[in-house]
């Protein structure tokens, strides 16, 4: 049971009278990268935001059901949700540096939690940048404008941000989207050398990424989790017709 991170019952959203998402369930392993796939508008984003209760911010939004993070609901009442989004961490579609220095954006979350020490900020920002596959290219300019970076170099920056927090769950939003090829390989690479230390749950247009960095692929369609398996099984033996049709392109 320890190796489930989430564990997710009957999980319904409404938008005030609209229904976004259908009874979902499903489970989220340790250590693993899960693809939520499907069309647009289908609830892949919305079920990512209920993870770490980023819905909360939105006006109207009810949620009913269960989302266990580490066997404890999320939703009650008495739960820490800047402790949960500490511990699940979140990198955006647009890379959102802020606009400081590259060292302040990563050491804004541990100054947060009141750490001061010069020498453990330091060692927090070339850990979080190293691990980001970062450290290497902005070392010299360090203190220069996290706004001179590349698209690319931004979006690996806010994830260095998320992992200076030091989280077991890293949320991704369609995390390469914005990104050109040769940025989206290095994001990739970069998941697939990440989920040694942290569980990845990734929204993705791209079916072909789907396939290349995640080790299961949840499809959504119409707020309806269809299909939940290993991501080898989904695009190879799909259990179901309308996931067939999604990934062999009839729809979508």
């Amino acid at each position: 049971m320890e190796n489930t991170v989430f564990t997710i019952n009957n999980l319904n959203l409404y938008y005030d009278q609209f229904q976004a998402l259908y009874g979902i369930d499903m489970k989220i392993k340790r250590n693993e990268v899960t693809a939520l796939i499907g069309p647009s508008g289908c609830g892949k984003s919305t079920f990512l935001r209920c993870l770490n209760r980023m819905n909360d911010l939105i006006e109207g939004c009810n949620i009913t059901g269960e989302v266990k993070f580490n066997e404890k609901d999320v939703y009650m009442n008495s739960y820490d949700v800047i402790n949960l989004r500490t511990k699940v961490g979140m990198v955006f579609q647009k890379p959102n540096p802020f606009p400081m220095s590259i060292y302040d954006n990563i050491a804004y979350g541990p100054r947060c939690q009141g750490i001061k020490d010069k020498k453990v900020l330091d060692d927090i920002v070339k850990k979080s940048l190293t691990k980001a596959a970062l450290y290497d290219e902005v070392q010299d300019r360090i203190k220069g404008s996290a706004m001179s970076l590349s698209g690319g170099q931004q979006q690996r920056l806010c994830i260095a941000r998320a992992i200076a927090m030091e989280p077991e769950v890293i949320l991704m939003d369609e995390p390469t989207s914005a990104l050109d090829p040769i940025a989206t390989l290095k994001i990739e690479e970069l998941i697939n050398d990440l989920k040694k230390n942290y569980t990845i749950i990734i929204v993705t247009h791209s079916m072909q990424q789907a396939a290349r960095i995640s080790d299961k692929t949840a499809f959504f369609l119409m707020g309806v989790l269809i299909e939940n398996d290993s991501t080898n099984k989904i695009f190879t033996q799909p259990k179901n017709k309308k996931t067939e049709d999604y990934i062999t392109g009839r729809f979508g």
